[in-house]
């Protein structure tokens, strides 16, 4: 049974988005809509964004696991927020008005969030773009009333080879009182660049969006190009294409975990993770010619056959991690220097990642049991059993468990894709140049990467919009390290590993 809002969208015009409907809302029916979410709780949203001339917004019934996709026309350069009703809306109300010039009325935040003041032109993407006054902007943050805080800022340069983005503290002593995140100095203009390009020549932008994730966001904007142009991309690929994810997904978890035990000022775990993690990296090199596999996956398949034996270096490398697993679980169970300083510390209560739609280890970590992988699974997903660990406390020690947890089961998913790889040597289809429009959710190591495409008649990009994960995780970084002392915030940013990049597209 479908809740007010829901029911509101649906009640709009079929727009004919592939495999998720897009339905267009007329003014008062999206005027209607944030009050029909306050009202309907368990309809998360996961995405906003903007073309000219409209506004799209992608919601997750999280009880029926379906997306939802409601759109509405902005003639009048502006739209009614969303963010009163979803407060994870308002980074990108800030980042719409940025790029395509329209204002969210009613918005929770009215400033800046991309542009510094240094663009050659306001709102880039929008119709008639402005020239810009060329002054550089203040950062804004928010007010501080009371006695005996301090402000202590960081970055957006900080100290080794890390992207830029600019941390504001709020300390009484050494708590936290409040932490606002000031990013968009990664901004690359991606959008504008993937703009009227064919799918294929634009694929390697969206591998370069978060290097990290170069196969997770070429794989999403792959699946939305092929559901738009409705390629059928041979079998043989489509296992590669999950494999290769769930290696990227072993590497970073692997990353992420040692880095975790670094900032605790534990090396031993560091060190041998980034030795397990290298071995992977190799064998990425020796099957697919890049050690992040970047640029393999594109729109019909993959750009390169896996080299021969391809698989050897591969099951070498997953047996040397799983190995050793163990004995770094007990190594990071048994100290209790660590374990000090990882449970307990920076909270992030499940109401608010349910409220955030929080996705990845950070939202299984605070009870939301979501994944892509099996809420909305796209081959060969849909005939793969995957245990989904959750755990309720929501601290760094659970979002380290969680990345644990998930390292073993993704190694068992490439073991058993690769033992049923399909017979044949196409690993390629063209796409056939038409219109069409669709949509992609796909499962990272960081959560679920949401991809919309629209194609013009000849096959072209008309418009796109990649969502990374941290979109909605940033302000839960904020949130969770309130109460923390400063010292922790290393912990806590690493547990979350946001991407900088990701976000600034």
């Amino acid at each position: 049974m479908s809740g007010p809002a829901t029911g509101l969208i649906r009640r709009g015009v079929p727009q004919g988005c592939r495999p998720h409907e897009r339905f267009l809302l007329d003014a008062a029916g999206f005027a209607a809509l944030p009050s029909a979410l306050a009202a309907e709780p368990g309809l998360a949203l996961l995405s906003l964004w903007a073309e000219p001339g409209f506004l799209h917004a992608a919601f997750l019934d999280e009880a029926e696991g379906a997306l939802l996709l409601a759109s509405t026309a902005t003639e009048e350069g502006s739209y009614p927020a969303l963010s009163p009703a979803r407060p994870g809306a308002a980074r990108f109300e800030r980042a719409i008005r940025d790029l395509w010039g329209v204002t969210a009325k009613g918005g929770l935040d009215g400033r800046p969030w991309l542009d510094h003041g240094r663009w050659p032109v306001t709102a880039p993407l929008s119709a008639k773009p402005e020239r810009s006054s060329g002054i550089p902007l203040q950062p804004e943050f928010l007010p501080i009333a009371g006695e005996g805080w301090h402000q202590i800022p960081v970055g957006p340069v900080h100290a080794g080879v890390i992207e830029p983005g600019h941390f504001r503290f709020t300390v009484q002593g050494e708590l936290v009182v409040r932490l606002e995140v000031l990013l968009g100095y990664t901004h690359k203009g991606t959008l504008g660049l993937m703009q009227g390009k064919s799918p294929r020549a634009a694929a390697r932008y969206a591998a370069r969006i978060s290097g990290d994730t170069t196969v997770t966001h070429s794989l999403a904007f792959a699946l939305a190009a092929e559901a738009a142009s409705g390629a059928e991309v041979p079998p043989r690929a489509v296992a590669w294409r999950a494999a290769m994810l769930e290696i990227e997904r072993i590497a970073n978890h692997l990353n992420d975990w040692g880095f975790i035990c670094n900032d605790a000022a534990f090396a031993y775990p560091h060190a041998r993770c980034g030795i397990l993690r290298e071995g992977l990296l190799r064998a990425n090199m020796a099957a697919f010619g890049h050690r992040l596999m970047m640029d393999r996956i594109i729109p019909g398949g993959l750009a390169v056959e896996p080299g021969l034996d391809a698989e050897a270096p591969l099951l070498a490398a997953l047996e040397a991690i799983e190995a050793e697993i163990p004995a770094l679980l007990s190594i990071y169970e048994t100290h209790a220097s660590l374990q000090d300083r990882v449970v307990g510390t920076g909270i992030l209560k499940p109401e608010l990642a349910r409220l955030f739609a929080a996705g990845g280890p950070v939202g299984r970590a605070s009870g939301r049991a979501f994944d892509a992988r099996r809420a909305l699974p796209h081959a060969p997903y849909d005939k793969l059993v995957i245990a989904l660990p959750v755990l309720a406390e929501g601290d760094v020690d659970a979002r380290v468990r969680i990345r644990v947890a998930e390292l073993q089961e993704s190694i068992g998913l490439v073991r058993r894709i690769l033992a049923s790889l399909p017979e044949g040597d196409e690993l390629h289809t063209p796409l056939p140049q038409r219109g069409g429009e669709g949509i992609a959710a796909v499962e990272g190591f960081r959560g679920e990467i949401l991809t919309w495409m629209a194609l013009d008649d000849g096959g072209l990009i008309r418009a796109v919009f990649p969502r990374d994960p941290s979109w909605l995780q940033w302000p839960l970084l904020e949130a969770a390290i309130e109460g923390n002392i400063v010292a922790d915030f290393p912990l806590c940013n690493k547990s979350f590993n946001c991407s900088y990049s990701g976000v600034d597209l």
